[in-house]
């Protein structure tokens, strides 16, 4: 089976678990009392950068899924 296409516009993206760990990091720092005012936008901006990447890890996993169930299915015909 070939390697699945990267799907990030940065190679240096991190993965899946990667990226959702530091995205609850920073939710957990924002839902916080002592919220730095000065550092708001930054988290909130890496926030949306984590969600677009999560997305497409997301997006790449369900086509390859749907790719393997209808290799599937098409096995099962023969």
């Amino acid at each position: 089976m070939p390697d699945s296409p990267d799907t990030d516009a940065t190679p240096d993206a991190p993965g899946y678990a990667e990226a959702m760990d530091e995205l609850e990091t920073i939710v957990a720092e924002l839902e916080g009392e002592a919220v730095d005012v000065d550092h708001l936008s930054t988290r909130v901006q890496r926030a949306a950068e984590l969600i677009t990447v999560l997305r497409g890890r997301i997006g790449a996993a369900r086509m390859e899924v749907s790719r393997v169930v209808v290799e599937l299915d098409g096995s099962d015909e023969a």
